[in-house]
């Protein structure tokens, strides 16, 4: 049984081994000029499909991904720089098409609305703490005023 366990995990180990990441571009996509299309592909990787939303352009097989990826192609042919093809397809559906936003004052909650939330958290977690320690120590044996006085009496006994 051992011995089939192992060839199991090996199958397993080797078929993950063999997976290649298979990109959505078609074959009709790609472009002659091997400079052009390497540009297509960098830009296709900052790039976020609209329909999927967290993939790029270059990774998504949905038809609005395939659509753009052939856009960026037609305007790199056309002669524009992949400052332009960015400049002009975030001026067509906005900022939300990058993949990595801009760092500018309107998405400053974008870069910094998560660590602030995670250290407001903290510190509320920080509060919850101290006022459990604090509420331990004036109530430290848990008893009553009177409880406590019957302890001290029964102890006085003794």
């Amino acid at each position: 049984m051992k011995k089939f366990a192992h060839l199991f995990v090996l199958v397993i180990f080797i078929g993950w081994l063999s997976v290649v990441q298979a990109f959505a571009i078609a074959p009709g996509e790609a472009l002659d000029d091997p400079v052009l299309e390497s540009r297509a592909r960098v830009l296709s990787g900052v790039l976020r499909c609209l329909v999927c939303q967290n993939q790029s352009i270059d990774d998504s097989d949905a038809p609005l991904a395939r659509d753009l990826r052939l856009l960026v192609r037609e305007r790199l042919v056309a002669g524009d720089t992949n400052q332009e093809i960015l400049t002009y397809l975030v001026a067509r559906y906005g900022e939300f098409v990058l993949l990595k936003p801009s760092f500018a004052w309107h998405t400053m909650v974008l870069w910094f609305g998560a660590p602030f939330a995670f250290l407001l958290g903290l510190f509320g977690v920080y509060r919850s703490y101290k006022s459990r320690i604090r509420n331990a120590a004036s109530t430290s044996s848990g008893l009553s005023d009177t409880e406590q006085e019957q302890l001290r009496k029964i102890l006085e006994q003794d």
